[in-house]
């Protein structure tokens, strides 16, 4: 008899590990469930649909119907699974009318995700508060500003905040970032790296708060306002950007083990602790490369990564997961953004002594029209003097510098060996010397000093 294999869950981890399952075992039935009426489409995406980059919400599904028919993947949409029964391998599910179905399986795929956690802030119930997790809470959005929203205001200065406050603010709004952290990027930069991106940002027009919280969201039946210490702030559009939580609910359930960053605890293979069950994306946990200890970046290119071991593994092959860095970069109006391994907060904060090295140079030979300015900060372990963590602020090729990085991490590089590579040049492409290079000199420098 064919496998049966299911996958609850079908984004970036769920098809991909559909499409690693079908290519490792050709004969397998494999099945999709998930709540969202849209499936295999990048949540990433979202805040450049706002801010009008992509034309439509539906140009971000990557895998159209099309793909679950080439692959023959039973694919079920807007269905619930509501408990997995591991001792018989059963899946119970209801669809949106109400029917109810029992799914067999020999293995099992969770590729739950995760939701957008909302602080108990007051108000948070009021109409105008979103969340921007799924292309209905986008659409959302959107309609807001079609209907005539003059003002908003982003909670939250992560990743996705400072990329849909930019969103709106080219959607002509006046919006202002609140964060109750003492600097923007908090996860991806340290203090003054992210100062860099605060002054530009404040430059480009958005009105930046930090170090305060939001007291509550005013308004009767809709928002009209945020008060922040104080302050009333304008706001036709609240959105609620403090992060999301690995979505475990059925996992615990079923008792399905979590781990210390309270997603699901899954080993090399990501497989739990119940047997024939795995899971990955933004509900697992991973290992971080350098401290070797639970993370749980809850990033894209993670999922896709957890999801094709999860699939290769479920479908009788065998594969490993090495671990992450929580490698990220991303554009703010004109200004790219990278960071790899560690920031200097979070390595002192795990008990690693550090040097490290800024500087600032261009990104074409000075004297070429279109010269843009690079920033780039590393981080090394004192001790050992390798390479454990990148932070990359420019106006152009911050993605491949931060990818170099992070080979230069996974692969135990000290700064020694980084100052001495061996990098090309040409007028329009790069400085004589990289930058790279150069940060690796400031860091030699001070370690002679100490």
């Amino acid at each position: 008899m064919p496998r049966k294999i299911v996958i609850i869950g079908a984004h970036a981890a769920g098809v991909d590990a559909s499409s690693a399952a079908r290519k490792t075992d050709r004969t397998a039935e494999i099945t999709l469930i998930t709540k969202e009426k849209y499936t295999g489409y990048s949540r990433c995406g979202l805040p450049f649909v706002i801010g009008g980059h992509i034309s439509k919400f539906k140009d971000l599904i990557v895998f159209p119907p099309s793909f679950y028919r080439m692959m023959k993947l039973q694919l079920k949409t807007e269905t619930t699974a509501t408990n997995i029964n591991p001792t018989d391998k059963i899946v119970d599910t209801t669809d949106k009318a109400g029917n109810t179905e029992t799914i067999h399986y020999d293995s099992l795929i969770l590729t739950t995700g995760a939701y957008s956690f909302i602080p108990p802030i007051n108000g948070r119930d009021k109409q105008g508060v979103y969340s921007l997790r799924t292309i209905e809470d986008g659409q959302q959005i959107d309609q807001a500003i079609r209907n005539g929203a003059r003002s908003a205001v982003v909670i939250g200065a992560g990743l996705i905040g400072l990329e849909t406050a930019v969103a709106l603010k080219e959607r002509g709004l006046n919006t202002t970032v609140v964060e109750m952290l003492p600097y923007v990027l908090p996860v991806m930069l340290d203090k003054e790296m992210a100062n860099i991106v605060h002054e530009m940002l404040e430059q480009k027009g958005l009105k930046i708060i930090i170090g305060k919280g939001v007291d509550e969201i005013l308004g009767t039946e809709r928002a009209t306002a945020v008060s922040v210490a104080g302050e009333q702030i304008p706001a036709d559009i609240v959105v609620v950007a403090t992060g999301v939580r690995a979505n475990t609910g059925i996992a615990t359930k079923t008792g399905i083990a979590t781990g210390e960053t309270k997603a699901i605890k899954t080993n090399s293979r990501m497989e739990t602790n119940i047997s024939s069950i795995y899971a990955a994306g933004d509900c697992a946990e991973s290992i971080n490369i350098v401290t070797q200890k639970p993370h749980c970046p809850q990033l894209g290119t993670v999922a896709v990564r957890h999801g094709k071991v999860a699939g290769i593994n479920a479908a009788g092959g065998y594969a490993q997961f090495t671990g992450v860095l929580g490698s990220a970069v991303s554009q703010l109006f004109e200004t790219q953004i990278g960071v790899t391994g560690l920031t200097e907060f979070f390595a002192k904060r795990g008990g690693i002594e550090t040097v490290t090295g800024t500087i600032t140079s261009k990104t074409r030979a000075d004297y070429y029209p279109g010269a843009k300015p690079i920033k780039v900060k590393l981080v090394v372990e004192k001790e050992s003097q390798r390479l454990i963590g990148g932070q990359i602020i420019g106006g152009e090729e911050a993605t491949q510098r931060i990818n170099a990085l992070s080979f230069a991490i996974q692969k135990q590089m000290t700064v020694r060996e980084l100052a001495k590579v061996d990098t090309a040049y040409a007028p329009p492409l790069c400085e004589t010397w990289e930058p790279m290079v150069l940060a690796a000199e400031m860091v030699l420098m001070r370690l002679r000093k100490t």
